[in-house]
């Protein structure tokens, strides 16, 4: 991974939430030094886990994200004007990456308008309603986090992650992809496949990821009544 990054690079981050985010990646982009980085995700993390370690090292200048109300060094950082952010809906943001994978530099939407996000964006009427323009997104390389993959960078994710992981692997020069269980070519069935090898461009196996849960939720076991 050190090889891959430089200064100053805008980086693709998969995942939702703490969902299928490609955490070793991470941690290879950390250990890289890498600085003054843009990076695009869903959301920065939570504090010491995810894209967080990156914000504590202070390897992240800008963020392009939809959420961030998870993590408390985001906004210190934020406030205080040392990180700069671009704020997306989580539809538009999820679509200025397909968008970006398919090779189309623009599109037009309704969400935002009349608001904020809307401020400094060109403007258009369709049918008597009024779009605002929004500009696809690229990055110098995407990060990825698949269930199963094989040799040959086919890919496969599981429930929440594919959320952002599978568009992100298609919108940048280069794709990293971790993966859970690796396979030999041939051993993926084609129709299950979300995420063709010829968009990958590296893999590395990571068996037994930690799978952190970001908010925890249970409920009370209801008594037995006893006749």
């Amino acid at each position: 991974m050190a090889e891959l990054m430089a200064d100053g690079m805008t980086v693709m981050s998969g995942g939702f939430g703490l969902c299928g985010i490609p955490e070793a990646l991470i941690e290879a982009v950390r250990l890289s030094g890498a600085k003054d980085l843009t990076v695009i995700s869903n959301n920065a993390g939570v504090d010491g886990i995810g894209l967080g370690k990156l914000l504590e090292t202070r390897q992240i200048r800008k963020m392009i994200s939809s959420y961030v109300g998870e993590n408390k060094l985001f906004a210190q950082q934020y406030l205080s004007g040392d990180l700069e952010l671009e704020f997306t809906p989580q539809g538009t943001l999820a679509e200025r990456i397909r968008a970006g994978g398919a090779g189309i530099p623009a599109f037009f939407t309704r969400t935002g308008v009349g608001t904020v996000i809307a401020d400094g964006k060109e403007l258009r009427e369709f049918d008597g309603e009024q779009f605002m323009m929004e500009r696809a997104l690229v990055a110098d390389i995407a990060l990825v986090h698949a269930f199963r993959g094989d040799t040959e960078g086919n890919l496969i994710y599981r429930k929440t992650a594919r959320n952002f992981n599978p568009m992100m692997a298609t919108a940048a020069k280069v794709t990293v992809a971790e993966v859970e269980h690796l396979v030999d070519a041939g051993e993926l069935d084609p129709d299950q496949i979300h995420t063709p090898g010829i968009f990958v461009s590296r893999i590395v196996h990571v068996p037994n990821p930690v799978k952190h849960i970001e908010q925890r939720t249970v409920r009370r076991l209801a008594k037995l009544e006893t006749i």
